[in-house]
């Protein structure tokens, strides 16, 4: 082949784009930097500013459009209407298809129940958020309406306490947030995935929030896990009290936080009834892990399991066989699937703006920071609306001090346009009080009128000062918070549906690690089969059921209660426990090992070791006549590793390998016919798995070492004919008095 020849054209610059075309059409390059500056960076933010990260208010764009667009269509007082209506008017204010809309509404509904407290009161099927296969109806077929609790996400919305922008359009007005009396960011779970961020923020119960928050304004130093003590989930699943996680989570706002099944055993049907499970998981995932772990033998004691979800909630039936303790099949139930789960908490939310992720007492006094500036907003719409009102009777308090005088100058006056102007010059009053002046009815030109306006204006200066009292001072916002804090506590609080428990871990591993132990005997084939069975199997049974051509090649005595190692022939080991494999009969083929535990394709297990102590010794023997001596504790992992690379060298192909318990004699067998006893302990003991060992036969060329075997006093009538004092050796060639066919064919 003829050499390449090299390329003249000059390295083209990683950092730059071909093929962008200008305005002018011509293709000029571009640098990559900037095109992902100028054309990814606007989405990123997009994403993370308007769509996916929840702000100080609780909710994300999406959300709070949704919800506004309902109040304003009056649906807080009102009757429920078809929840296609409510997604077509949110379209007004959301640019998103009617889909993105209605998921949002679902996950809001009081039908899907995924919310401790939720904000639309639906009626018709919802879904629900613990099950992934049982979906909502068709929105045509839905109705909602405004949660009563919305009340107070809304309060004094119309009294300026937020800002309102154009909507995308410039058609309407929305508010940037809701001036919500609670800190709903922390009442309801909220889970969003950004571009390079996300946010998970866990539910925690209303009346703990707002006494927390209470507590927290009157004393900035309050401990927050005295009034807070944990989340609480709207599924109603047990929480595992961790100490150090929980105090990672408020602290920092990052953290995991493990939940737990809430599960009754019911004697006379012989079941255990799940009622509750964490949040983070589904009926259908847990239910197709439990039948997965019965198949894989894992779990014998389950007979039946089946979701029986219905109008009372949601319901998994576990029967179980006869003589099980429900107790300690949960224990395992926990490790083995998601019936125990972790949630992991992000509290990334948006401060004016910015994704900050908060521990509990920095989101908290954001929140109350958010909450002073809605209430200082809403005194001062007050007072300014109080103030325009009292300039308006101030100026009627000058005309009906003579009234006389204010009828001549209109009745004086030749044209309309002029009665303003006069009242203005005739009373010293200026143009906004002359046009309220000038709209008085006659009716009302009398002395009744006249003293109860008087006494407005007393009351407005008190209740003007009032208000100026408050806004200057920070002292009193903060108590009405807290006094509104207090009576949505006492209005929506309800008691915790999460039971907060306490564990001893070690204690609880110690449970779920306990196999039961008896004795058995293992099978293995050379086709790479294995057959786990019992005494009493054992005696009943006639012969073997192999494949054709297959043998058994390894028969080992032992117990359930022990691990089991697997060897390859692409130098790997993989681990199990014999309680992993069932009880079988002779009659069967047995588990195939390679499909059982997941072996690469086209990988073959070639010996099996049991073991419970890994005490004793492996020897490994090679084609090139190399031996290598390794301890089977070298095998032994402190963590529950199912495999290990570099279990032996494979730098020259397998011959043999054999477990023993001490040092004993071992015979060696070359294609040439030659034999050779070696006794391993002149074969020096390595520490490392993949060592290339030691040469202990002499091979010419073309020869090489095909088996080893244990060697059996009688097996030869002078067995010093194979030995030799030092290695390496050639071994002898078989005497004529010791007659084995079976060993000298050559493989």
């Amino acid at each position: 082949m003829a050499p390449r020849k090299k390329s003249t054209k000059p390295a083209s610059k990683p950092q730059k784009a071909k093929g962008v075309i200008n305005g002018a059409g011509e293709v000029v390059e571009q640098p990559i930097a900037s095109t992902i500056r100028e054309n990814f960076m606007p989405y990123a933010m997009s994403v993370i500013l308007s769509r996916a990260i929840p702000e100080i208010d609780g909710f994300k764009p999406s959300h709070r459009k949704l919800l506004y667009t309902m109040y304003k269509m009056g649906l807080l007082s009102g009757a429920r209407t078809k929840s296609a209506n409510i997604v077509g008017a949110t379209m007004k204010l959301n640019p998103h298809g009617d889909s993105a809309i209605y998921d949002t509404m679902v996950r809001l509904s009081r039908g899907y129940e995924a919310l401790l407290h939720p904000y639309i009161d639906s009626k018709g099927n919802f879904g629900k958020f613990y099950s992934r296969d049982m979906a909502w109806a068709a929105s045509r077929y839905t109705e909602a309406k405004l949660a009563p609790i919305c009340a107070e996400l809304f309060r004094d919305i119309d009294r300026e306490t937020v800002d309102f922008v154009d909507n995308y359009d410039n058609t309407m007005k929305e508010p940037t947030l809701l001036p919500a009396t609670f800190p709903s960011v922390l009442v309801n779970a909220n889970t969003g995935i950004a571009v390079g961020m996300a946010s998970n923020i866990c539910s925690f119960n209303l009346r703990e929030v707002c006494e927390t928050t209470a507590s927290l304004i009157r004393d900035p130093e309050h401990d927050i896990k005295s009034t807070l003590p944990a989340p609480d989930f709207s599924g109603g699943c047990q929480i595992i009290y961790d100490e150090d996680a929980f105090g990672k989570v408020y602290e920092t706002g990052k953290g995991s936080i493990r939940l737990r099944a809430k599960y009754s055993y019911d004697k006379s049907a012989n079941c255990i009834d799940v009622t509750a499970i964490p949040a983070s998981t589904t009926c259908e995932v847990i239910i197709e892990k439990v039948v997965d772990l019965v198949k894989q033998g894992k779990v014998r004691e389950i007979s039946d399991i089946r979701d029986e979800t219905g109008l009372d909630g949601l319901k998994i039936t576990i029967d179980l066989k006869r003589g099980t303790d429900p107790d300690r099949l949960m224990a395992k139930l926990f490790k083995l699937t998601t019936l125990e789960d972790s949630f992991a908490c992000n509290f990334n939310v948006l401060i004016g703006g910015v994704p900050m992720v908060l521990g509990i007492r920095e989101l908290l006094n954001e929140w109350i920071a958010f909450r002073i500036e809605c209430v200082k907003r809403r005194t001062y719409f007050d007072r300014q609306k109080k103030a325009e009102k009292l300039h308006l009777l101030k100026g009627l308090e000058k005309i009906l001090l003579d009234i006389d005088k204010a009828i001549r100058i209109i009745r004086e006056t030749d044209e309309e346009v002029e009665v303003v102007p006069n009242l203005m010059i005739g009373f010293g009053i200026d143009k906004i009080q002359a046009e309220y002046v000038a709209e008085i009815k006659l009716r009302h030109l009398n002395r009744e009128y006249i003293l109860k306006r008087t006494e407005d204006i007393e009351n407005l200066e008190k209740e003007i000062a009032e208000l100026d009292d408050i806004l200057k001072s920070k002292a009193r916002v903060k108590t009405i918070i807290v006094k509104e804090l207090k009576a949505v506590a006492d209005k929506y609080g309800e008691p915790r549906k999460s039971m907060i428990i306490y564990e001893d871990a070690m204690g609880f591993e110690a449970e779920v690690e306990e196999v039961p132990d008896y004795a058995c005997t293992f099978f293995f084939t050379k086709e790479g089969y294995f057959k786990k069975i019992t005494p009493q199997s054992l005696r009943m049974s006639g012969a073997h059921k192999l494949k054709d051509g297959d043998e058994i090649i390894q028969t080992v005595e032992f117990s359930n209660n022990c691990d089991l190692l697997f060897f390859t022939d692409r130098a790997q080991v993989y681990k199990a426990k014999a309680g992993d494999f069932a009880d079988t009969k002779a009659s069967v083929l047995g588990d195939y090992v390679a499909a059982k535990l997941g072996m690469d394709e086209g990988e073959n297990a070639v010996y099996m070791v049991a073991t419970k102590d890994y005490k004793g010794l492996l020897v490994f023997a090679f084609e090139n006549g190399k031996a290598a001596k390794v301890p089977l504790e070298a095998y032994a992992t402190k963590t529950n590793r199912k495999k290990l690379t570099g279990a032996y060298s494979d730098k020259c192909p397998l011959s043999g390998m054999m477990f023993i318990d001490e040092d004993r004699e071992i015979l060696f067998k070359a294609s040439s016919g030659r034999m050779l006893l070696v006794h391993t302990g002149a074969v020096a003991l390595k520490t490392t798995r993949s060592t290339q060992g030691v040469a202990v036969m002499k091979l010419k060329k073309g020869q090489r070492l095909f088996e080893i075997i244990p060697y059996t006093e009688g097996m030869f009538a002078k067995p010093q004919r194979y030995r030799t004092r030092s290695l390496p050796a050639l071994g002898a060639l078989p005497s004529n008095e010791d007659s084995m066919d079976e060993q000298l064919t050559l493989l």
